[in-house]
């Protein structure tokens, strides 16, 4: 099983306990491929939770899925990302967008932390909603 995250660009650090504890749950219930962005605090903190639960839980992988080709300072490590098929031919400005869709498009589980129902984020989450993908907003915790 797949999951990947969606949330808010910003978002408050006091999540990552709740955070980190949903994602035990994921792997205990059979979650073993994670994807996720790298643009925010909440992107940050799910990657900070996935590379501390990876030292005891060896089975799992995950990616961070890119929007933009690296760059030489990038702090991401070579084996750990990814670009979506197709995202060279999408203009710079809908390539999160894109990033964001294809990874709804490959997973059965979405965590979130989304506040606000105007946001981009709420607009994924009701795309993964309408996908029948299972939904965990944080923020709802």
């Amino acid at each position: 099983m797949i999951c990947a995250f969606v949330g808010h660009h910003d978002c408050p650090t006091s999540i990552r306990q709740n955070l980190l504890e949903i994602i035990k749950t994921q792997i205990e219930n059979g979650t073993s491929k994670f994807y996720v962005g790298n643009h925010g605090t909440f992107d940050a903190l799910v990657l900070s939770c996935l590379r501390e639960l990876k030292q005891t839980h060896k089975e799992i992988d995950y990616a961070v899925v890119l929007a933009y080709l690296p760059l030489s300072d990038d702090i991401y490590l070579s084996n750990e990302t990814i670009l979506p098929e197709g995202i060279e031919a999408v203009p710079k400005r809908y390539a999160i967008a894109f990033r964001n869709l294809w990874m709804i498009n490959h997973a059965e589980t979405i965590i979130t932390y989304v506040v606000y129902s105007w946001s981009n984020t709420a607009k994924y989450i009701k795309k993964a909603k309408n996908k029948d993908i299972k939904i965990i907003n944080i923020y709802d915790k």
